[in-house]
């Protein structure tokens, strides 16, 4: 069963994306097909366009996905057509030495699969029957996308799978960040600098885990604005302070407990790190660019304890975390509806990541 599908691709480096119809082709072994509902938009498939996160074109966008099971490959078993699912756009093979650990998220199977399956093909062809690379081993920004079992969690049916879709890369990068690799603690003072869709979610990931002090950094008032709503109790606008870490020092009454990077850029990177009081942990989780550097005084982790590591993708071990997320969506007490700014329909693909390269947007997502 070979499906047609409308897809959003990178066809070059720097240039707009384009809507193109193209052909999924039926799971082979190991692998199901999804008839997409949703995809977020999100800014690590706006780095693919542009070059800071190097996928070679032409590829297929979109890793935040969720939809419905309509094709099931040779020896599938836990999944069955209908089930409603979230793609996780790192798999998780549970035989590598990462994931025997409990660290999924570095899976070596999901290393090696950039921009295709496992096996190293992927499923799409455009319309001259070229094959397709695919954004993280999903491409699921189109209407129909064939992914490895590995990549895909199945989720209650009673959860909207426009929202359901963020849980696939914001909502457990941000949150995962401030629960899975900080562990931030009760009573605890946060920063989290960068109030996109991931630093909005690590804001409340702060806020569910209990922090008493939750410091929103950006350089849009807007934003800090919407960052009350997901638990900042403060925000900081670095263009109105002379020296930005002295004064989220003042509001942490003495330094952060936990600081969180959700930019991608190095010089914040520093300026988190900067940030803490003794024995403090600075989490680098957006993603900088190949040559981006980050300077430290070297001294300070020793004198200080301070600590400065890294969150991909929140830590996540996706079949246990995201069923966890949806039930804390369903209790009320994790914020999806709200991080949905705008959605758009396919066809309005280009405006949506001109939108979020314009910083319009919590979070858009599109429909299919």
């Amino acid at each position: 069963m070979t499906q047609q599908a409308r897809a959003v691709i990178c066809r070059e480096i720097g240039k707009p994306v384009v809507v193109e119809t193209v052909s999924v082709d039926a799971p082979q072994r190991g692998e199901v097909m999804i008839k997409l509902a949703a995809c977020g938009v999100c800014h690590s498939d706006l780095s693919a366009t542009n070059g800071t996160i190097p996928f070679p074109p032409p590829v297929v966008l979109g890793h935040e996905g969720a939809g419905e099971i309509v094709a099931l490959g040779e020896g599938v078993t836990g999944f069955a057509i209908g089930d409603h699912v979230v793609s996780s756009f790192v798999s998780m093979c549970g035989k590598c030495r990462y994931c025997q650990t409990g660290r999924p998220q570095l899976c070596d199977q999901a290393a090696k699969a950039g921009y295709t399956l496992p096996d190293g093909t992927t499923r799409f062809k455009d319309a001259a029957g070229n094959p397709l690379n695919i954004f993280s081993g999903c491409g699921v920004m189109a209407e129909y996308a064939t992914l490895h079992v590995d990549n895909v969690v199945r989720i209650d049916a009673a959860v909207p799978l426009d929202k359901a879709a963020l849980i696939g890369c914001g909502v457990m990068t941000g949150v995962g960040a401030a629960v899975n690799t900080a562990k931030v603690e009760p009573g605890s003072a946060a920063v989290v600098f960068g109030c996109g869709g991931v630093g909005l979610n690590a804001i409340q990931g702060c806020a569910i885990a209990g922090a008493r002090i939750i410091v929103a950094v950006d350089t849009s008032d807007a934003k800090l604005e919407m960052a009350k709503q997901f638990g900042a109790t403060h925000t900081a606008n670095p263009r109105n302070e002379e020296n930005i870490v002295k004064a989220l020092k003042k509001l942490t009454e003495g330094g952060a407990d936990y600081a969180f990077e959700c930019v991608g850029l190095g010089e914040i990177a520093a300026q988190a790190y900067g940030c803490l009081r003794k024995g403090g942990t600075a989490v680098v989780v957006g993603v900088a660019g190949p040559k981006d550097t980050t300077t430290i005084r070297t001294s300070s982790l020793t004198f200080e304890e301070k600590t400065l590591k890294g969150s991909y993708f929140g830590s996540a071990r996706p079949q246990q975390d995201f069923p966890r997320l949806i039930g804390l969506y369903r209790s009320g007490r994790l914020k999806l509806d709200e991080l949905i700014t705008r959605t758009y329909s396919i066809s309005e693909a280009p405006q949506a990541f001109a939108d979020l390269a314009e910083g319009r947007n919590a979070r858009g997502v599109i429909l299919f």
